[in-house]
C-alpha cells in the first residue's frame, strides 16, 4: 500500500486502539488500509525500527487468508488521507516495489511458508474455581464467573480465526468455555473424549493423533481440552518446548497437510 504521508510503499500496520487485543488490531488494520476481511494463520517474526522522530515502534505481522473485500473491485480499499493506493502484487514483484528492508525481509518469510491446509486452535478452559473446594464429580465442576468472562473474552479472540468446527472434552467447564464462541458462530460443540484427561492416562497418544486428523479435514477448528492434556500433547505435535498453558489460553497451530507448521501462544492479552 502507498502511503501519501510517507511517499513509501508498506505492508499494512497501525495502532492500537485502547484496550485493543494485538490481533485484533491486525485484522482491522488489513480491512480499515486493503479493504480485505481476513482471518489470520501464521504468526511472522515482529520488527523493531525507529520512526522518523526517532521514537522506537515494534510491529507484530501475521499471514492472513482473505475471506472478503469491501469494495467494487477486489481487494482495493478506497483511497483516503492515510492510503491512496493498494496493489496485490506477487512475492516478488512486491519486493521490488516495496520502501524498507525489513518489509522485504517479512515478505520474503511469508513467500516460504507451506500453504496452510488445515488450522487447530487448542485451547485450555477457562477458570473454575478450585477443585478441593467442589465436593461433586470433578467432570461436573463449572466455570465461576471469572472463568465466564474470560470465557466470553476467549470468543472474541477465536472468532478472529472464522473457526469452522469446536471441539471439546467432556467436563462442563471445557463445553461451558466455548459456549460464548458456539453463539457468536452458530457452530454446535462437538464433545470428544479423546481430550478428557482420563482418556489422556488410558491414551498419552490419542490427543496427538486426534489433532493431526482434525487439521486433515481442511477445517479451522478450535479444541477446548484441559491443562494436563494439552501440556503432554503439545510436545508429541511441536516438539521441546515450554508447553504449559494457563487457564483460557491456548495454541494456534496451523498445519500444511500432516506436518505442524508453527506453534504460537494465544493469550487474552497478547498475540503470542
Amino acid at each position: 500500500m502507498h502511503r501519501p504521508r510517507y511517499d513509501d510503499w508498506s505492508l499494512p500496520k497501525g495502532k492500537l486502539d485502547a484496550g485493543e487485543h494485538p490481533l485484533a488490531a491486525a485484522v482491522r488494520e488489513v480491512w480499515e488500509e486493503t479493504g480485505v476481511r481476513a482471518a489470520p494463520q501464521v504468526r511472522l517474526s515482529s520488527t523493531h525500527y525507529q520512526t522518523p522522530n526517532q521514537s522506537a515502534k515494534a510491529v507484530d505481522y501475521w499471514s492472513m487468508r482473505a475471506l472478503a473485500t469491501g469494495s467494487s473491485v477486489p481487494g482495493r480499499a478506497l483511497p483516503d488521507r492515510e492510503v491512496d493506493e493498494v496493489r496485490w502484487l506477487a512475492p516478488a514483484a512486491a519486493a521490488g516495489l516495496l520502501s524498507y528492508p525489513r518489509d522485504a525481509k517479512l515478505l520474503a518469510e511469508f513467500a516460504a511458508l507451506p500453504p496452510v491446509t488445515g488450522l487447530v486452535l487448542l485451547v485450555r478452559h477457562a477458570y473454575a474455581g478450585e477443585r478441593k473446594d467442589w465436593t461433586l464429580p470433578d467432570a461436573a465442576r463449572p466455570l465461576d464467573a471469572t472463568g465466564k468472562a474470560e470465557a466470553a473474552a476467549l470468543a472474541r479472540l477465536l472468532a478472529l480465526f472464522q473457526p469452522t468446527r469446536l471441539v471439546s472434552a467432556s467436563p462442563q467447564r471445557c463445553v461451558q468455555t466455548l459456549a460464548p464462541l458456539a453463539e457468536a458462530t452458530d457452530l454446535p460443540v462437538e464433545v470428544e473424549s479423546v481430550f478428557d484427561e482420563a482418556a489422556f492416562e488410558k491414551n498419552p497418544a490419542g490427543a496427538a493423533a486426534r489433532l493431526v486428523a482434525l487439521a486433515a479435514t481442511g477445517a479451522v477448528t478450535v479444541v477446548c481440552s484441559q491443562g494436563l492434556v494439552i501440556r503432554e500433547t503439545m510436545p508429541l505435535v511441536a516438539g521441546a518446548g515450554d508447553f504449559t498453558t494457563p487457564k483460557a489460553t491456548g495454541w494456534v497451530l496451523p498445519y500444511a497437510a500432516d506436518r505442524l507448521i508453527a506453534a504460537d501462544r494465544l493469550t487474552l492479552s497478547d498475540s503470542g
